[in-house]
């Protein structure tokens, strides 16, 4: 299995994502720098979580015309999975990957803490190791995490199941996000983002019996898996 962590300068988490898929998970897998325009062979491919650009104009804004992003659209519409993480999910929504935007957190203030969350969609290649409904729990960390989509669009989310992480309630809710959104995916369930971080707890070292993020990435594994079994019959 390969894995590709896209790397844009003011990434901070790429190290992180890249400890996960390669030392707990054992991808094969490469940094990629934003300069590059040719994306071969991967089975997954993550924007990593940061401040890409320093967040000028808006987060992701600049960081959606990086050369690499003409080949994470082609390699996303053409069924790729996608794992967009707080920045990476800002990227993705700037790309149109997914619908919707993010605004400043309600409070104006950058927040840092762990949030519980709801599974709300377990049928997805990103949450196939959870069970439906469940209440988990991971860090987040930003200063523009607040989810805005307008009422058609956030009514298609809702008929369509794209919804698949919500924080637990309102009082879970960090920064304001509608309907408690935390993390969404495409009709075609390849590409996700979320604004927690499952890569800052998939290990018990660094969040002892928290490691609620280390489903989220064997649950990638799996869809992995099951799409080579397929190739394979």
């Amino acid at each position: 299995m390969k894995a590709g962590v896209v790397t844009f300068p003011g990434s901070n988490c790429d190290q992180d994502v890249f400890n996960v898929l390669d030392n707990i998970f054992d991808f094969e897998s490469d940094m990629i720098w934003h300069k590059e325009k040719s994306l071969n062979g991967y089975d997954l491919i993550v924007l990593p979580g940061g401040f890409s650009y320093g967040d000028y104009l808006r987060s992701g804004a600049i960081a959606r015309f990086a050369n690499i992003m003409d080949s994470v659209i082609d390699y996303a519409n053409q069924g790729g999975l996608v794992l967009g993480i707080c920045n990476g999910f800002q990227i993705l929504l700037e790309s149109d990957l997914l619908p919707g935007a993010m605004k400043i957190n309600d409070s104006l203030k950058f927040v840092c803490k762990n949030v519980q969350l709801q599974v709300v969609n377990n049928e997805t290649p990103f949450t196939n190791q959870y069970e439906n409904s469940e209440i988990i729990e991971m860090p987040v960390a930003h200063g523009e995490g607040n989810y805005y989509i307008d009422d058609k669009r956030l009514k298609n989310l809702e008929s369509n199941n794209q919804i698949v992480l919500k924080y637990k309630d309102k009082s879970e809710n960090p920064n304001g996000s509608i309907e408690n959104i935390a993390g969404i995916c495409n009709k075609e369930r390849n590409i996700f983002g979320l604004m927690p971080h499952p890569e800052r707890c998939a290990e018990d070292i660094i969040s002892p019996g928290r490691s609620d993020g280390y489903r989220m990435f064997s649950s990638i594994m799996e869809e992995i898996k099951v799409r080579g079994e397929k190739i394979a019959r």
